[in-house]
């Protein structure tokens, strides 16, 4: 294997660039941020992942305040009502008529549990944990499978962190089992083991949340099912010298037909990244190890074009990855990937490749033997 990618210190330019008053805006002409497009509920969602990560490094007094905004916009997408999330809203504060989309609930509901799990502050837990209890019912009646998996993240956060009643578990398993069952009601298609007739966009998230939801619950089916998906798609977005080659957004990879080769997006590098890290953490087999590592590389420059996307110096990232270079924007949804990226690669670099087996997996902890091995909730 080549020498690992660099490791960087925390940049925030970039992010604090693309912060609007309410929180960060989607979209961004070169490194300028776009009015126009306003905010969405998904990229806020991200942007409270990201600070929640990046105070574990600076401290929790550098990030309170950003923190505070994409959490008080997260409370304000809540239709307490309907209990999902609005997800469109535009720069003068005011939303976008129609109901949010069940990606943004589910992405909502994923950083309402981790800053349940993370956040130092009392106050906000208690507000994060009373928007995510007033938003589970409509969680689980979601239907997409990334929406569900990123649900399941919530879950898994929201109960290590505690406080959030007792029926989590249940609606825990109940998503957890749902998603499991889409995959398995496939079968065993070897050549294509995907529930979807097309391979699009964050294909890693699911498999992520099936091995976590298999450790957390001690569901080893779970952990399998979302294993083998792993190997799949690791497989079949894996040059022969090692280097990742996600699919492309312009046509994306239909059953049976041609896979897309470009554009490639930073949403997919890192979904990637997040599944292998949570095998490793689970298996503690090397090789997810080491597709973590090809995953975080693609960002600078182990990749089919050979271009860095990432901007490690603002702490920003392109767009996408075309068949010429990088697209020259740098918006949200790709700087957010690229510092979730870099905050999983740093943790993961820090449990060391000789650490000791049995113990539960979790964000610096070490991780499990080679065989799917889980803990039981109490």
């Amino acid at each position: 294997m080549p020498e690992p990618a660099p490791i960087f210190p925390v940049r925030r330019a970039h992010l604090e660039a693309l912060t609007g008053d309410l929180g960060i805006l989607q979209h961004a002409a070169g490194t300028v941020p776009d009015l126009a497009h306003g905010y969405c509920t998904d990229d806020v969602a991200r942007a409270l992942l990201v600070d929640l990560l990046h105070a574990r490094v600076v401290g929790w007094e550098p990030i309170a305040a950003s923190a505070g905004r994409s959490l008080q916009f997260l409370l304000e997408a809540l239709d307490v009502g309907e209990g999902r999330f609005r997800n469109l809203r535009r720069a003068d504060g005011s939303w976008v008529d129609g109901s949010g989309s069940e990606d943004a609930h589910g992405r909502a509901m994923h950083a309402l549990g981790e800053t349940i799990r993370r956040t130092p502050d009392a106050a906000a837990r208690e507000r994060a944990a009373r928007a995510f209890t007033r938003a589970l019912p409509a969680g689980l009646a979601l239907t997409a499978i990334r929406a569900r998996a990123a649900a399941m993240l919530g879950c898994d956060a929201a109960l290590r962190g505690g406080g959030v009643g007792s029926a989590l578990p249940a609606a825990y398993r109940r998503l957890s089992g749902g998603l499991r069952r889409t995959f398995e009601a496939r079968g065993y298609v070897r050549e294509w083991p995907w529930p979807e007739e097309a391979l699009t966009y964050e294909n890693g998230l699911p498999a992520q949340a099936l091995i976590m939801a298999g450790s957390r619950l001690g569901d080893a089916d779970a952990a399998r099912t979302g294993l083998r998906v792993l190997d799949w798609l690791l497989a079949v977005q894996t040059l022969p010298d090692g280097r990742l080659s996600p699919v492309g957004c312009h046509g994306w990879w239909p059953r049976g037909g041609a896979r897309a080769r470009f554009d490639q997006q930073p949403i997919e590098a890192t979904a990637l990244l997040l599944a292998a890290d949570a095998a490793y953490r689970t298996t503690g087999r090397e090789r997810y190890r080491a597709a973590a590592e090809h995953a975080y590389a693609w960002f600078l420059g182990a990749n089919d074009v050979g271009a860095c996307v990432a901007d490690p110096d603002r702490g920003g990232c392109h767009d996408g990855l075309t068949p010429h270079g990088v697209n020259a924007n740098q918006g949200a949804e790709s700087t957010l990937m690229w510092l979730l990226a870099l905050e999983r690669m740093r943790a993961l670099r820090a449990i060391g490749s000789h650490a000791a087996p049995h113990a539960a997996p979790s964000d610096g902890g070490p991780p499990r033997p080679h065989h799917v091995s889980v803990k039981r909730l109490a």
